[in-house]
């Protein structure tokens, strides 16, 4: 596992990783590398801590030398190199002919260490590691985090499929000017295609990023990689979100939606399904860095039992593998899920599931390494009512099959109590049923279509009747199922606190502020083409006597000026199919145009939804929409 510190819930984003980690500070890195002696040894001056995740990325900066710290207090201690950590001021009597400052504050640092070290002591910094001036939104502070609003996308063009990724400059409500997106373009050889800015006009305006328009515009083959993606003039926050289309072409019947990528890698990634009968699994492998991931380092193993089965091909820096996943653990089908040991090699991985003519791709999530069971779950106060919710669509059963199964989304998670409550679309309750206190190894699919006959959605609760942990981290993997013609989509997601005005550490959650989150700022995406959109909004609440949302949809043309406003609203415990072209009219969703989209905004409560796209032919796609 590579020994790096990417995220916490606490904290966000490390920026320090972001920084090292960034394509042009790697290339920059290797050019530094080659200034290294070629015999002896190097040491290693480390003011900000950044020793570990620096030599994990680039194992030439090794501080065989020793460790050097300014920290009084942590001269003696481990340094994690099999020796301890020095005393800054004894820097000059190691044997290194070169000293490494690991930080990015060039002048400072060779000011400090002159005092220190021998005068035929070469010292270098992280100067020429830097990114661009040009391409911080605060070059005052370089380790800012709005200087790395960075992510990856999954990327491919080839003669079956486009895909096409769409967000908005949600950074302009921030007060962003002249954000621009840098762009580069990896096959999955990982080498690179093509590198680009992509600029953004002033305001709330469309961006559409499409596969088959890169193509074009740089001559290339066909490609299938990633695209790693640096937004310039970043404001707010540092995350990069958007909504990924996979869709077919001459004649090609697939259609699929997927998320971003969630820019941090992890050690461990979860709701992976098992091929069911008639399908294949392919999980796509992209190596976020710049190192290559060892034969072996990363495994799949069933959730919840203790067989690894080693992916056995090196993989290049950030290059492409599709993994076969029946084939890697043959044997294993579902309703049976996957556990990926990734090793902080990789961001949110895709995965692509084919049966017949039809793929669909979704993305794993993340599975978290630091909750524990959480004992207070199980007495929440009553102004917390349910506690936390994982609301999700069952659609029209007469029409769809909507499954939906839970799954453990922690490392020290060994049971999942759980409930499910049904509701029609007007918030009526249609019942609980209560699932068990299911182990992590459960091979459990719910068959929703059988049990409500009516569209409507589910929430997934906490329910300790017999006994059982939770975390708070409650996820749940849904797949539904055309009956007219077999097209399939699935999404998975987790749960939260919704709509109590008192709160329970950070929840309920808000897209932007501390808790409680009681509004709602949901992005929907227009159709395309032949295509029409359409979202899935819920109104989750886990406690009653909630009055009915004041939900107001803004359409938006490409160039971000509102063209049209209409109110709906939603009964607590509600769900409502928003189809913009019924609601605005097909011709101001055409007016809108190729970027155009529907802000979804309400300042009453937080809504919750599912978006997707409907095809001529009945086929579907389908994910969680994200907010801003």
């Amino acid at each position: 596992m590579l020994n790096i510190r990417t995220f916490d819930a606490t904290g966000g984003g490390n920026v320090l990783y972001k920084a090292l980690a960034h394509p042009l500070a790697a290339a920059a890195m290797a050019t530094l590398a080659e200034r290294l002696p070629a015999a002896g040894a190097l040491a290693v001056y480390d003011p900000d801590g950044a020793a570990a995740t620096l030599t994990a990325l680039y194992p030439a900066f090794t501080p065989d030398g020793g460790l050097f710290t300014h920290e009084s207090e942590q001269v003696g201690q481990n340094d994690g190199f099999g020796g301890t950590k020095r005393a800054l001021t004894r820097i000059g009597e190691s044997p290194a002919e070169v000293i490494l400052v690991a930080s990015f504050e060039h002048e400072k640092m060779l000011a400090r260490v002159a005092r220190v070290a021998r005068a035929d002591q070469v010292v270098l910094t992280l100067r020429d590691a830097r990114v661009p001036d040009r391409m911080l939104s605060n070059p005052r502070v370089y380790l800012d985090k709005q200087n790395f609003a960075t992510n990856f996308c999954f990327f491919r063009d080839d003669s079956r499929f486009s895909t096409r990724l769409v967000t908005a400059n949600y950074w302009s409500s921030y007060g962003a000017r002249d954000v621009r997106y840098w762009m580069r373009l990896y096959d999955g050889a990982g080498a690179v295609l093509a590198e680009w800015e992509h600029p953004v006009p002033d305001g709330p305006a469309g961006i559409v990023v499409d596969s088959a328009d890169i193509r074009a515009r740089f001559d290339l083959p066909e490609f299938c990689g990633q695209i790693f993606i640096h937004v310039m003039g970043a404001r707010g926050h540092d995350v990069v979100k958007y909504a990924l289309d996979i869709y077919g072409k001459s004649g090609e019947p697939s259609l699929s939606v997927t998320h971003d990528a969630n820019a941090w890698p992890s050690p461990r990634f979860a709701t992976l399904p098992a091929p069911d009968r008639g399908e294949r699994v392919v999980l796509w492998v992209q190596n976020s860095h710049a190192t290559p991931i060892p034969a072996g380092a990363i495994t799949l193993n069933p959730m919840g039992v203790e067989d690894h089965h080693p992916v056995a091909q090196e993989i290049g820096p950030f290059a492409t593998l599709p993994v076969d996943v029946g084939a890697l653990v043959p044997g294993v089908a579902w309703p049976a899920q996957f556990e990926l040991r990734s090793g902080n090699h990789v961001v949110r991985p895709r995965y692509e599931i084919t049966r017949g003519a039809r793929t669909r791709i979704a993305h794993m999530n993340v599975e978290r390494g630091d909750l524990k069971p959480e004992p207070a779950l199980r007495s929440l106060s009553p102004d917390l009512g349910r506690g936390f919710v994982l609301p999700f669509p069952v659609l029209d059963p007469a029409r769809f099959e909507s499954w939906m199964q839970p799954t453990p989304m922690s490392e020290a998670l060994s049971s999942l109590p759980v409930r499910l409550d049904l509701f029609a679309e007007d918030g009526s309750p249609r019942g609980q049923h209560f699932l068990g206190n299911l182990p992590r190894s459960h091979h459990t699919a719910i068959a929703l279509h059988d049990l409500m006959g009516e569209a409507g959605h589910a929430d997934l609760v906490y329910d300790f009747r017999e006994g059982g942990d939770g975390d708070g981290w409650l996820h749940a993997l849904m797949r539904y199922r055309s009956r007219e013609n077999g097209h399939e989509a699935e999404t998975s997601f987790g749960s939260h606190i919704f709509n109590t005005l008192m709160t329970w550490r950070n929840e309920p959650q808000s897209y932007s502020g501390p808790p409680p989150g009681l509004t709602t700022r949901l992005f929907l995406k227009l159709g395309q083409e032949t295509r029409r959109s359409f979202s899935c909004l819920i109104y989750p609440t886990s406690v009653e006597g909630q009055a009915p949302s004041e939900t107001v949809l803004h359409l938006h043309a490409a160039d971000g000026a509102e063209i049209g406003r209409k109110t709906i609203r939603l009964n607590p415990s509600g769900s409502f199919m928003v189809w913009p072209h019924e609601i605005f009219g097909v011709g101001a969703v055409e007016q809108a145009g190729t970027g155009g989209y529907v802000l979804i905004r309400d300042l009453t409560c937080r809504l919750f939804g599912y978006h997707g796209q409907r095809d001529e032919a009945g086929g579907f796609s389908l994910d969680h929409m994200f907010g801003f």
